[in-house]
């Protein structure tokens, strides 16, 4: 668990809230905290003391002009995991530009007391608040868990583990649906079948969206050219990659960067042609 403190500030360069990482941030004194989707798309959100925001980890969240000292934990995918018992999959939990929530209230409170004092407990004191913190969330404020709650009959768990983890390793390879279903000892057409039961996705649907989100990563870079990022996220031709890319997320590849960064990338005009010039 990382643990944040943020002073009240009138005034602060727009943020972006990474997509792999659930935060949960809690008021201190009354104020106020600009939200959004996109960077030049946020929502004053008024607080009181005491109340809290939460932005899951599946989704992409801008933080502009703060006014409200609080306390913001970035809660692990492991400790989320543990409190789902793994079996169950990854766990989704809600999206709340501001709710309250009595036990989360208290355990946060306690681990500002503990900050407050200099982390005289030690590793293992917030490791165990973390661990209370993400059976809180996962028990309340749970929406599914994924890929496993919603399905039944489908892949064992652990087969899935590795199935998430031969198409990481494997991500700028033209991996197929019969050496995916090698990976975990089954024939292809029972292996396809199960995928979808399990996940609710087809193994191409899956890989496809484990790849865009990959491409998201690296096209935060300033420096990331378009071709650069199809390559090493296994597209064959810049223009599909181009055109899956705003198929799924509504904007171009270069767009995307452009609204992270939030400036006109050098070259910009010519780069947008090369979102529809093959590799």
């Amino acid at each position: 668990m990382r643990v944040e403190f943020f002073p009240r500030e009138s005034e602060t360069e727009p943020r972006h809230w990474a997509r792999h990482e659930m935060g949960l941030a809690m008021m201190l004194q009354p104020g106020s905290i600009e939200w959004g989707p996109k960077r030049f798309s946020m929502e004053r959100i008024d607080y009181a003391a005491g109340e809290m925001g939460m932005c899951p980890h599946h989704q992409e969240k801008w933080v502009g002009r703060m006014n409200a000292p609080h306390l913001q934990l970035v809660i692990s995918d492991e400790a989320l995991m543990a409190a789902s018992d793994r079996a169950r999959g990854e766990v989704e939990l809600r999206a709340y530009s501001r709710f309250t929530d009595s036990r989360l209230g208290a355990l946060v409170a306690a681990v500002h007391a503990e900050m407050d004092a200099g982390f005289p407990s030690g590793r293992l004191f917030l490791d165990s608040v973390e661990q209370a913190i993400a059976l809180a969330l996962v028990n309340g404020h749970a929406v599914g868990h994924r890929p496993l709650q919603m399905y039944r009959g489908g892949l064992a768990s652990a087969r899935l583990r590795r199935i998430k983890e031969l198409v990481h390793a494997k991500m700028e390879d033209d991996l197929s649906l019969d050496e995916m279903a090698q990976s975990v000892g089954l024939s292809t057409a029972h292996f396809a079948r199960m995928f979808r039961k399990s996940t609710g996705e087809t193994p191409h649907q899956f890989v496809l969206r484990q790849r865009l989100e990959r491409a998201k990563d690296m096209l935060r870079a300033r420096d990331a050219r378009v071709l650069d990022v199809a390559v090493a996220c296994g597209f064959k031709t810049q223009q599909h990659f181009a055109q899956v890319f705003r198929d799924v997320c509504g904007i171009s590849p270069t767009e995307y960067r452009q609204d992270f960064l939030g400036w006109e990338v050098p070259g910009a005009s010519e780069r947008r042609s090369e979102d529809t010039q093959r590799l």
